[in-house]
């Protein structure tokens, strides 16, 4: 059975993983018959918002314990991950890959990402593996690996952002997959589009089966 890591940038599309996007790319790794593991950083979090109201909150949380949630518990630290272990990777978006996986959000283009983050990406490339990049996870691994062929859909600053980091980008829409054939990068725009759940769905889908094709 193929094993896939699924790596989460906290609890919540505004300060960590999308939870749909998390979701549904455990869920489509399940139902095409392949088993995940879930990692995230073991690092505080940049902020905390309250997802009621927009706002950010006066407190502090980590990340591997908020991501926690959504892995019910069944989760390890990103440092612990080891590319000859798995058949691929997967990062789903959120703010939370620009805000704690790296620093685009506050930073743009001259972001840093998080040391276990480019680790798992570098190591996974050099074992010749795929890698899935779902919503704003593409802009990291523009940074990490420079000359890449991948999606955020249709929004303009955030091309250009990944096209002045070396990248090159394909516009796409609802449930779409652009390939990277060098890199093996697979990456679709899910909630960077205004979109509904089901269209998230086919995009997660979508971007693993392509993933499990290429494994």
């Amino acid at each position: 059975m193929k094993k896939i890591a699924v790596v989460l940038a906290g609890n919540g599309v505004y300060d960590g993983a999308e939870v749909h996007e998390a979701t549904l790319t455990l869920l489509a790794i399940a139902r095409h018959g392949a088993q995940y593991q879930c990692f995230a950083p073991d690092v505080a979090q940049a902020h905390v918002v309250n997802h009621l109201t927009g706002e950010e909150m006066p407190e502090k949380r980590n990340v591997l314990i908020e991501a926690a949630r959504i892995a019910r518990g069944n989760i390890k630290s990103l440092s612990e991950y080891k590319a000859k272990d798995f058949d691929a990777i997967v990062f789903p978006g959120g703010f939370g890959a620009a805000k704690n996986l790296c620093t685009f959000a506050f930073d743009g283009v001259d972001c840093k990402v998080n040391p276990d983050v480019e680790k798992a990406v570098r190591s996974t490339v050099a074992e010749k593996k795929p890698i899935g990049a779902l919503c704003i996870s593409p802009v990291m691994i523009a940074k990490i690996l420079g000359d890449v062929k991948v999606t955020i859909g249709q929004d303009e600053a955030t091309l250009q952002a990944i096209e002045s980091l070396g990248g090159t980008h394909e516009k796409t829409t609802h449930g779409q997959i652009v390939v990277d054939e060098k890199y093996k990068i697979i990456s679709t725009p899910c909630y960077m589009l205004d979109a509904t759940i089901d269209q998230i769905a086919d995009g997660a889908e979508n971007a693993v089966k392509k993933i499990l094709e290429m494994v």
